[in-house]
């Protein structure tokens, strides 16, 4: 503190030298020119007394108008600098201790526009950290979660393997169940992987033009085995020949992802469709489920990560899918739109450009 009150002395004195300085070389001026005209004009013959006076008045003139110069550059500075100063690195030093809630308010005033938009700036950088440390937050709280789940579940059957009277059926019974969690929990892994890999662009498109209608079928026959064993129905309306220019094993993960939804929501006995049209422009794509549907509370949130609308279904996800499928569909710069009615069904509509 000391050094910097002798620095802001020194400041002042150096200022108040510089101003004094100025303003006597300039009234110094004046006053010859006024003097030399003055003479010439009235015949005036100045003498050293009258010289000697003046230069007294004119000295003390020039002190007293350096002094208040002075005064007042000081507190203009403190106005309309120093504070702006304060009040923004007042902000940024409780960033760097993590509040990310601080907002600065906008300057008033002459001369405080280029403050305002370096305050705009701030702030808007504060709304992007406040956000990405919520993001981090939630990510790191959901994967804790979903990983205690299968943990436990693994520790579990493990602990129950350890009987030494238990039967056949039951130890396979066991092991299966050991086997899905851990199973549930690596899948649970690759997602995670995957979508960081998609959020920080680790993953560049392969692009190349294929048949989006044949990766369609070639997708959905994967799952032939699921509809047959819940006697599901399928209906299909492929358009031909519509080819798209995009990433195929990106995309196959959009597919294969709203195929997984369709039939883990939908009951037996229920249909699940499947469409292709095109426009001039775009390939448009509809998978429909006559499942259980959601209400529009949970369709507002199922691109989010973890998120799980229907919690009776949660043991055969981990609420990473749709969060890959739509980065995926950003990615590709398509869209993704979801309409759905409780008791009836859901229908999620891509459409990305074609060639």
């Amino acid at each position: 503190m000391k050094k910097l009150t002798l620095q802001n002395v020194l400041r002042m004195i150096s200022g108040f030298l510089a101003f004094f300085l100025t303003i006597g070389f300039a009234i110094s001026c004046c006053m010859m020119l006024f003097l030399n005209v003055l003479a010439d004009t009235m015949n005036l013959t100045f003498t050293a007394t009258n010289i000697a006076a003046a230069a007294k008045i004119t000295l003390v003139n020039v002190l007293l108008i350096a002094v208040i110069f002075t005064l007042v550059d000081h507190i203009r500075r403190k106005i309309s600098v120093d504070r702006p100063v304060k009040i923004i690195t007042d902000a940024t030093e409780k960033f760097m201790k993590g509040d990310f809630s601080v907002r600065i308010s906008p300057m008033q005033g002459a001369g405080s526009e280029g403050f305002n938009q370096i305050i705009i700036a701030i702030n808007s950088m504060a709304q992007e950290l406040s956000g990405i440390e919520t993001l981090r937050t939630d990510f790191v709280s959901n994967v804790s979660h979903e990983m205690k789940t299968p943990l436990s579940v693994m520790q579990n059957y493990g602990t129950l393997l350890q009987g030494t009277e238990l039967s056949q059926e039951k130890r396979i019974e066991y092991a299966k169940g050991v086997t899905d969690a851990s199973r549930r929990m690596a899948d649970m892994m690759t997602n995670i992987l995957k979508l960081n890999r998609l959020e920080n662009q680790q993953i560049f498109s392969k692009m190349e033009v294929f048949d989006l209608g044949e990766q369609l079928c070639e997708c959905l026959l994967q799952y032939e085995s699921v509809w047959e064993k819940a006697n599901i129905e399928i209906e299909t309306d492929i358009a031909e020949d519509v080819k798209v220019k995009a990433d195929a094993e990106l995309l196959s993960l959009v597919w294969n992802n709203l195929f997984s939804n369709a039939f883990k929501f939908t009951e037996a006995g229920g249909t699940v469709s499947v469409s292709l049209a095109a426009t001039s422009h775009h390939a448009i794509v509809k998978v429909r489920d006559t499942g259980c549907g959601m209400t529009p509370e949970i369709g507002a949130h199922i691109f989010e990560k973890f998120y799980q609308g229907d919690t009776s279904h949660s043991t055969q996800g981990n609420g990473l899918g749709l969060a890959l499928v739509k980065r995926v569909v950003d990615i590709m710069q398509g869209e993704i739109n979801v309409e759905s009615t409780v008791g009836k069904g859901t229908t999620f509509t891509v459409k990305i450009e074609k060639v």
